[in-house]
């Protein structure tokens, strides 16, 4: 009893205090996530989890609070004054959670690895394969960050960066992974089945915008005289652009190393022998005093053999 009550004298005030009923974790990540994009499909897109998986968690956590979070007007969500005043607080917590759990992990760090990408690149390419690497390395806790903010590797505990850019980053190793183009696709079942033979054929349909991925290029390219579209669904991430491809909502002009599974798979289609050189390329990036680092060059050993079988897939599509 003596030990037990020194060891009580060292406890934080209040350590004794049961905590109330707190709402489930998962559903506080994905309102956190949902409230900060106010939007659900970005929120699922960060968490890799469906759209539907976001959505039921917040309807949950408004059902134990007892009131809305979010208003919500067709597919658009916005947050209600409550739910804006919950959502900075509850980042707060979750902020200091992890702060709490990174300085307790700062012993074990040269076992933590830490990659940042694209959400993108994130859902369709990494998450899928990372799988073998995490089997050939147990020892290490992999760590995926999903972001498209450049990495600060003197400030961020990131040890590893994949990116689309122009490679130039001074002051750390950079390695080219991976060249791509871009091309029209379409689910198969779009316009009733009756797709665009030629390129001009598409005068009229719906073209579906991405944020930073103009339509023009590809036009000159197909030798049509045809001004930016500047109507019609625009998104800010191309998985979501090549989701709503799939579901038959129009024609969406798609990265090869994006759209490859779901080529594969008949979900879409490309249309015409018309592609474009994409002006960015894939980048392995870490700093230069990383490189080196048993973790990091596991990772790389990894990473190039399956990028070179990657290009070879990407091959077919390359004309």
């Amino acid at each position: 009893m003596a030990l037990k009550g020194a060891w009580e004298r060292d406890l934080p005030r209040g350590w004794h205090r049961e905590l109330p009923r707190l709402p489930p974790l998962t559903a506080l990540r994905a309102f956190e996530a949902a409230a900060r994009h106010e939007s659900f499909s970005r929120a699922a897109t960060e968490l890799f989890v469906t759209h539907g998986a976001v959505s039921h968690q917040i309807r949950a956590l408004e059902e134990e609070l007892g009131q809305a979070l979010f208003e919500r007007n067709g597919k658009r969500v916005s947050l209600t004054p409550g739910g804006r005043a919950y959502a900075g607080r509850v980042r707060e917590a979750l902020l200091e959670i992890a702060d709490a759990t990174r300085a307790l992990q700062a012993g074990n760090r040269d076992k933590r690895l830490t990659i940042s990408t694209m959400p993108s690149f994130a859902a369709r390419w990494l998450t899928p394969r990372i799988g073998s690497f995490i089997e050939q390395h147990p020892e290490l806790d992999v760590e995926l960050l999903s972001s498209n903010t450049l990495v600060d590797f003197a400030r961020e505990e990131v040890d590893i960066a994949l990116r689309m850019g122009s490679g130039d980053y001074p002051g750390l190793y950079v390695e080219k992974l991976l060249d791509d183009v871009f091309f029209p696709v379409c689910s198969p079942a779009f316009n009733g089945g009756k797709l665009p033979a030629r390129p001009q054929d598409m005068k009229g349909m719906s073209l579906l915008r991405g944020e930073g991925d103009p339509w023009k290029p590809w036009f000159e390219a197909a030798g049509l005289d045809w001004p930016e579209p500047r109507k019609g669904l625009l998104l800010e991430d191309s998985s979501l652009l090549l989701q709503a491809a799939a579901a038959g909502q129009g024609i969406a002009l798609i990265r090869s190393s994006l759209a490859y599974n779901d080529l594969l798979s008949g979900r879409v289609v490309r249309l015409f022998d018309v592609s474009i050189t994409c002006p960015w390329l894939l980048y392995f990036v870490c700093s230069a005093s990383m490189l080196e680092a048993p973790k990091v060059k596991a990772f790389r050993a990894w990473l190039l053999p399956e990028m070179e079988a990657f290009r070879g897939i990407l091959a077919q599509w390359e004309g």
